[in-house]
């Protein structure tokens, strides 16, 4: 059998990842990586929780005085992983 249109399964796999809810889910999984570009190696390295589940973030944060400036911080951080997501994906943070 011939086919007459072939694709490249280069093309047939970025379409894929391009669909919207694997695109999402794709950013989902890449949050801790997007957490230490924005808050930067210290507090990343600071960072003893990380976990996602339902539009929520819980982070801990092993040092009291990081602690509190991401807790302070918690509506521009918010704001910021979701813009390098390219989706409204974190809809809270709590800080532990």
């Amino acid at each position: 059998m011939k086919r007459t249109d072939p694709k490249p399964i280069g093309d047939i796999l970025k379409e894929f990842f391009e669909r919207p809810y694997v695109a999402r889910r794709v950013a989902e999984g890449k949050l801790p990586e997007f957490w230490r570009e924005i808050v930067g190696e210290h507090i990343a390295a600071l960072t003893t929780e990380f976990r996602y589940e339902r539009g929520i973030l819980y982070i801990g944060i092993s040092s009291g005085v990081a602690r509190q400036e991401i807790f302070f911080r918690r509506d521009e951080l918010m704001m910021r992983l979701n813009t390098r997501a390219k989706f409204q994906i974190v809809n809270a943070i709590i800080v532990r």
